[in-house]
């Protein structure tokens, strides 16, 4: 393979790559339209345990504890309060929102 030919595949590549650079800034993607559109919402425990009937406070933790719900503590340590996402919670329960 002579120096013609490498110039030739690599400014095919480049010319690759700049379509596909192009195509992804020209379409939005459907996870950014997704979160503008819907903000995250977060619930305590106690008002996941109210959102669905029959769900406990106690159930609520250990999905928290097995990481089956996705969450945040806010404040320090293990005294910190328990923020559930709502759409986490009702996607591991198949509840509909």
């Amino acid at each position: 393979m002579n120096l013609t030919e490498k110039q030739q595949i690599i400014s095919q590549i480049a010319q690759l790559l700049e379509q596909l650079i192009e195509a992804e800034t020209s379409e939005p993607s459907p996870q950014q339209d997704q979160t503008e559109t819907q903000p995250l919402e977060m619930l305590t425990v106690k008002e996941c345990a109210a959102l669905v009937n029959g769900l406990s406070e106690h159930t609520v933790r250990q999905l928290v504890a097995q990481d089956k719900v996705a969450y945040v503590r806010a404040g320090s340590g293990v005294r910190g309060k328990i923020l559930v996402s709502k759409a986490s919670l009702l996607k591991y329960l198949g509840v509909a929102d």
